[in-house]
């Protein structure tokens, strides 16, 4: 049996999507998958390195690892109306250059906040303690994702929505690419239809299980908060569009590639199905 290197965030959609494996409710055919969790731009930055054998990435990143990494289709999460916050404190009125902190380089919230405010200076931390830096007044403002644009402290108030951000940018019409997950291209093709295949069924065999999944989470202690904001942040980032990728969330990929591109960011344009695991190798074997 193989050992493949499962790697995904720390944050409540992640665990619920992968912990379906986790429990051994679903279990790839010739393989054992060990993961690993860590904050999302330690996986971007591990995936440049090549560090793990299936990752979870910001969409933003893909373009720089898609000559040693196939997008997957499953796992993947967006924002519908919602998405992270840039954050300050209550009354305060940010100066065209202010020092904004964000959670990495190469997250989905950080390309678009480059585009929308050339002028800010951009600190990266940890997005765990990016709350307290606008609280200490370490920095003017900051963007908040995971979980903590819903348990924000009081004495912040949103400056700016990203998600109002991305429909000025894209022209509106399309859900927010946030993040999803990428696999190793050096798998062979049949091993990797099957990984893929297994992360499909978790998510779909995660969402239908809701009711029991979120609650053995919650006892076991692997989640950072309580039920009901769990049972609301999955409705946003672990729901029935997270199984499969539809046209509508590759043509919102595809934009945000765009948007990258014109802007400087990417070297080429591309377009997220050209990256995707070829999966009718397996009806052609079949016939």
């Amino acid at each position: 049996m193989k050992n493949i290197s499962v790697a995904h965030s720390p944050d409540a959609d992640d665990i619920f999507m992968y912990y379906a494996i986790k429990f051994g409710w679903v279990t790839p055919k010739d393989a054992i998958f060990s993961n690993i969790a860590a904050d999302i731009e330690t996986l971007n930055q591990a995936t440049l390195k090549g560090e793990y054998d299936i990752c979870a990435i910001s969409f933003a990143l893909y373009p720089f690892i898609k000559d040693d990494y196939a997008l997957l289709k499953t796992a993947v999460s967006f924002g519908e109306g919602y998405g992270p916050k840039l954050i300050k404190k209550i009354g305060t009125k940010l100066k065209r250059n202010f020092k904004v902190a964000l959670s990495g380089e190469f997250t989905t919230n950080a390309l678009l906040f480059k585009i929308a405010y050339p002028n800010a200076r951009i600190t990266y931390m940890n997005f765990l303690d990016i709350e307290k830096a606008v609280l200490d007044g370490t920095v003017d403002a900051g963007v908040l994702i995971h979980e903590s644009i819903l348990t924000y402290n009081q004495e912040l108030e949103v400056e700016r929505e990203m998600w109002d951000i991305w429909v000025e940018l894209s022209g509106g019409g399309l859900p927010l690419p946030l993040g999803g997950m990428c696999l190793r291209r050096s798998i062979p093709l049949h091993s990797a239809i099957d990984y893929e295949n297994t992360l499909i069924k978790a998510v779909d065999v995660a969402n239908k299980n809701r009711k029991v999944l979120a609650p053995m989470l919650l006892e076991k202690g692997l989640i950072r908060v309580d039920a009901a904001t769990l049972d609301k942040y999955l409705d946003l980032y672990a729901n029935d569009n997270s199984v499969l990728m539809s046209d509508l969330q590759y043509e919102a990929l595809d934009k945000l590639y765009e948007l990258g591109y014109k802007n400087g960011f990417y070297e080429n344009l591309i377009h997220s199905k050209d990256f995707l695991i070829p999966t009718e190798y397996e009806e052609l074997r079949a016939k």
